[in-house]
């Protein structure tokens, strides 16, 4: 049926997830966690960790943005030159 993911696209969907999603926690845990002398986080560590976190989403939500504005820009620039292309002369 149209519009449905198949299976292996989801599984393909899935695996990039876990893979972002395990890149993030790498990172914010090399960058905020720094004390292991104590099984409690810290709340320095959880606010580092939350900043951190916040930043990669509106990271990537501004570069979803832009690639959507670039992709704007390209489809009308493609409309208008199939338009001058189709005009009879």
């Amino acid at each position: 049926m149209a519009g449905q993911i198949s299976e292996a696209d989801q599984i393909k969907q899935f695996k990039e997830f876990l893979g972002t999603y395990n890149k993030l926690t790498e990172n914010c845990f090399v960058d905020c966690i720094k004390d292991f002398t104590s099984r409690d986080v810290k709340p320095e560590e959880i606010t580092c960790s939350d900043n951190c976190l916040q930043k990669y989403l509106k990271m990537t939500q501004r570069i979803s943005m832009r690639f959507q504005e670039y992709h704007i820009q390209q489809n009308e620039a493609l409309a208008a030159k199939a338009g001058l292309l189709s005009q009879p002369r």
